[in-house]
């Protein structure tokens, strides 16, 4: 990450929290815009702009410490259940401020997702709420509802604003310590401010749950500063000409890095939207990145697809995508074909062929681990098939033309920490060979709230280790990370491992009737069947009203593709109408959330 003077050195010392970083810009870039927030109230509306300097947001995130200072004490959970905007930002700061554990999730508004939420503020026991006087009377219903423990809620857009607590700073950008005048005796004194030490816990980041229940993963101030500078690192190459913009749920581990801690680390702005704006209109989010010099934000593989299927022509002739610098796909599976159609349908935009950037993460890594290096072209292997369910990396030639392979994108190099693949019987494996992704490093959380055990055997605590396990697959090929799938999902058929998204992509280049990307194969178990069975539950697209025949069509076909590609029987094919395949609250398929509506027979007879 390239300088930017004095006060960025002084802002690069490793010592530093989220919150001294904070302060540092408050007092050298008081009013240099810090924080932006889009709202589209209207479906003709170019955007309605609310921004924060770094002053303004030191003063509000000081306010709020202020606050919870009267209700919890050092070391307690604040929930934050509040929209997307700039009072998320300010409260997520504010909690950390005063040494109180942050806890970002969502308000009950999110469909389909208010037991999670339930028993995500029943885990960490809150000793107050943070949302804004638009949410607080809907909190107040869902707590008394779900017979929660009723705990303060406080509404941090009607907080006064207290200009010197927690260290904010004055208009002229100075501690109020440092500035001429009556003694600070006859001023109003502010807050005493908490010692937060480094390996104290700033957050609790909630896992998706998409492989098993949401726990809480026990993210440190020192742990959040290291991956923000791993993320600078990896995808910064200048902060004074850098902005982020994202619609990425600040609830999310990659949202809440990408979009609040790197800027913050950094010194450069941010610009926020709402998710639900993206999904009406993906055109919003694509306006944004070429509004401003030097864009980077990031995606799940399928908001990439969504943005090529939903941007109508005569929008894509009005975008300037040539400002982006950086297009992070992370968070899922990174589909080779995604990034071609992304790339040729926006290439008229000006949007450089480099732009896009597959990384891998995860929570309990405080998310960022490895990244393809910036202005490189997007790296492929494509692998024989039958050597990859063997647990082998064989790359496929011109002459293994009626050999199946698949195709794997490469997610670049670990950025400031170590990782390995080992092997189920504990030992490295070398290159080429799969096992479970291993990580270590300054990123890499404290554990799992109140889940000792769980603690131990992800994290390596008290085995004499210290590498985490991911419970992710994959392998290193020429020097690189090759992601294969997720441990709990993998199928295991006659000795052979089968990865559900190759499937998944195989259902859904094979009939089109399948909702892309809405869809999930899972392994079933059966009294009269040996082994596992490979069921595929699928969602129609919204525009098609399938038949009984459709259906009996769909499955014939996906019986055959899979048999031919993947040497699988299926059992069963279900469509199914759109929205009805679980997803966890950061927008991924629940594999095993459908595995359990399956078994339950929640998706109703066949």
């Amino acid at each position: 990450m390239n300088s930017a003077g004095p006060a960025a050195d002084e802002a690069s010392r490793t010592d530093r929290s989220l919150t001294d970083h904070l302060r540092h810009w408050a007092e050298h870039r008081p009013q240099q815009r810090a924080f932006s927030h889009v709202a589209f109230p209207d479906s003709s509306s170019g955007g309605l702009h609310r921004t924060l300097g770094w002053q303004a947001l030191d003063t509000r995130a000081g306010t709020v410490a202020a606050r919870l200072a009267t209700v919890a004490s050092p070391g307690e959970r604040a929930a934050l259940v509040l929209p997307q905007g700039l009072d998320y930002v300010a409260g997520f700061l504010g909690c950390l401020y005063a040494g109180v554990i942050a806890v970002p999730l969502f308000g009950p508004e999110l469909p389909g997702h208010g037991d999670r939420l339930a028993a995500v503020l029943a885990d960490c026991e809150p000793a107050c709420l943070l949302t804004d006087s638009t949410a607080a009377p809907a909190i107040r219903d869902f707590v008394r509802d779900r017979r929660l423990p009723d705990v303060p809620v406080i509404s941090i857009d009607q907080l006064p604003l207290q200009r010197h607590a927690f260290g904010a700073y004055d208009d002229g950008g100075r501690p109020e310590s440092s500035r001429p005048g009556p003694s600070r005796e006859s001023k109003p004194q502010p807050t005493p401010e908490p010692k937060v030490r480094p390996h104290d816990i700033a957050y609790l980041q909630y896992t998706s749950g998409s492989t098993r229940s949401p726990a809480g993963v026990m993210i440190s101030h020192a742990n959040v500063v290291a991956n923000a500078r791993q993320a600078l690192d990896a995808f910064v190459a200048d902060p004074r000409t850098s902005t982020t913009v994202g619609w990425l749920p600040l609830f999310h581990d990659m949202g809440l890095v990408l979009s609040i801690a790197a800027p913050v680390v950094g010194g450069f702005p941010s610009v926020l939207m709402d998710p639900a704006d993206f999904l009406r209109d993906p055109a919003r989010w694509l306006r944004l990145l070429g509004s401003y010099e030097g864009t980077i934000s990031a995606a799940p593989n399928f908001a990439y697809d969504y943005c090529v299927a939903r941007t109508a022509p005569e929008d894509i002739d009005e975008l300037r995508l040539d400002r982006v610098r950086v297009l992070i796909n992370g968070s899922e599976p990174v589909r080779a074909g995604t990034v071609e159609r992304f790339r040729r349908a926006f290439a008229p935009t000006g949007l450089a062929p480099t732009a896009h950037c597959p990384a891998y993460g995860l929570a309990e890594a405080t998310v960022f681990v490895t990244a393809s290096p910036l202005d490189e072209p997007l790296s492929v292997v494509a692998c024989r098939a039958d050597a990859l369910a063997a647990g082998r990396i064989e790359v496929t030639t011109a002459d293994d033309g009626h050999t199946e392979s698949t195709v794997l994108v490469s997610c670049g190099t670990p950025v400031g920490q170590e990782l390995r693949i080992v092997g189920a019987d504990g030992f490295v494996r070398p290159a080429g060979h799969v096992g479970e992704i291993q990580l270590r490093g300054p990123n890499i959380g404290l554990g799992y709230w109140k889940h000792a055990g769980l603690t131990a055997e992800t994290f390596g605590f008290g085995a004499g280790e210290d590498w985490l396990r991911t419970g992710d697959l994959g392998a290193l090929h020429e020097g690189r990370l090759l992601v294969t799938g997720r441990l709990k999902d993998v199928l295991v058929v006659d000795g052979r491992n089968h990865y559900p998204q190759d499937i998944e992509e195989t259902v859904q280049s094979v009939v089109p009737l399948v909702r892309r990307d809405h869809l999930a194969a899972f392994g079933v178990t059966r009294p009269d069947a040996v082994g596992e069975e490979l069921v595929v539950v699928a969602e129609h697209r919204r525009d098609t009203d399938p038949t009984a025949e459709d259906s009996r069509g769909a499955e014939r076909a996906v019986r055959a593709a899979v048999s031919a590609r993947h040497g699988l029987r299926l059992a069963a094919l279900l469509l199914v109408p759109p929205g009805s395949v679980p997803r966890t609250s950061s927008g991924k398929v629940s594999r095993a959330a459908t595995r359990k509506r399956f078994l339950d027979a929640g998706f109703g007879p066949r």
